[in-house]
Formats: structure tokens, C-alpha cells, sequence
């Protein structure tokens, strides 16, 4: 297996994670998950590049590549999500995970979850935390709990389930 090499990502890497998002929502459709990021594709949703730029801003962005090409992004900032409650102590959280298609079962999403629990060291922080999708078979709650991760709470926006979780440096 090559080596995992991760970088800040910049405004041109957009359309890399747009095409990201677009195979891992047919990917999950293919399986009956279209719970998670429903059916429409992200490239040429203007709603979805916006909230993907607007990461480069707000974030530290990174992208994960094998031989060159993208194999997985990674956003993380120092507050939580809108819809999660605030941490009482400073945190690093997880905005934004994702594997390319090709690189499934590569330890692209493992990879890049270390490199975050890296940055929040780095920040002096002791407390990682991410929300995910929490319905249907909780398959992905099932890979942070593998990661180290342990759920905090449950949570619902509109109909979408939801599970925070943390991690303890």
C-alpha cells in the first residue's frame, strides 16, 4: 500500500471533493443509505460548493493523497457544529470526513482522523470531537467508535438522525 500524504487544501481542490461527495452518495444509495446525504449529486449544487468553499475559510482543510490523487478530505475547526451543544473546554472538532471511492479500505478516513487528533496536540487541546449520521445500521458510528471514538449523544436536525462522539487525548 503507498503512503498516506495529507495537505492543506486549497480553492482548486474543490472540485476533487465535490467528486468525492458525489461517489459516496451513490455509493450509500447503491446500499439503501440514502439517509446519510440523500440521492442529489454535490457537483453542480451550488449550495453544497458554497458550504465546501466556505470550509477553506473557516477550517483547517486537508486533503489525503495516495500517488498524487485525492483520496480523502479532512475539515476541523475549534467549535462544534450549530446544532450540537457547545464543549465546556476548548476542542478540536471534526466539520468534514470523507474517502474517495477508490480508495475505500485504504485507512484514508483512519489516516486523516489521526491527523487530526495531530492538529489538536499541536492546538494544546485535549478533546476531539464529530457528529455523524446515526440512522439505519449505524455503520458509521460504528467506524468512529473503531477509531477511539466514544458517543456522547444523540441528536436530531429536522428528521436527520444524529450522533456526536469525542475523544480523549
Amino acid at each position: 500500500m503507498s503512503d498516506i500524504h495529507i495537505r492543506l487544501a486549497t480553492e482548486a481542490d474543490i472540485p476533487a471533493i465535490l467528486k468525492m461527495g458525489d461517489e459516496a452518495v451513490a455509493w450509500l444509495a447503491e446500499r439503501g443509505r440514502t439517509g446519510q446525504w440523500g440521492t442529489r449529486t454535490w457537483t453542480g449544487n451550488a449550495a453544497t460548493e458554497e458550504r465546501m468553499v466556505k470550509r477553506l475559510t473557516s477550517c483547517e482543510f486537508y486533503i489525503a493523497e495516495i500517488d498524487g490523487e485525492p483520496a480523502g478530505a479532512l475539515a476541523v475547526g475549534d467549535h462544534g457544529q450549530e446544532y450540537v451543544p457547545a464543549a465546556d473546554e476548548p476542542e478540536l472538532y471534526v466539520h468534514f470526513l470523507i474517502t474517495a471511492g477508490a480508495f475505500h479500505g485504504r485507512q484514508v478516513g483512519a489516516t486523516l482522523l489521526a491527523h487530526a487528533r495531530e492538529r489538536a496536540i499541536a492546538w494544546g487541546v485535549e478533546l476531539v470531537r464529530v457528529d455523524c449520521y446515526g440512522g439505519d445500521d449505524r455503520k458509521l458510528v460504528a467506524f468512529y467508535t473503531s477509531q477511539g471514538f466514544e458517543p456522547i449523544q444523540t441528536f436530531t436536525v429536522k428528521d436527520w438522525p444524529g450522533q456526536l462522539l469525542g475523544y480523549r487525548l
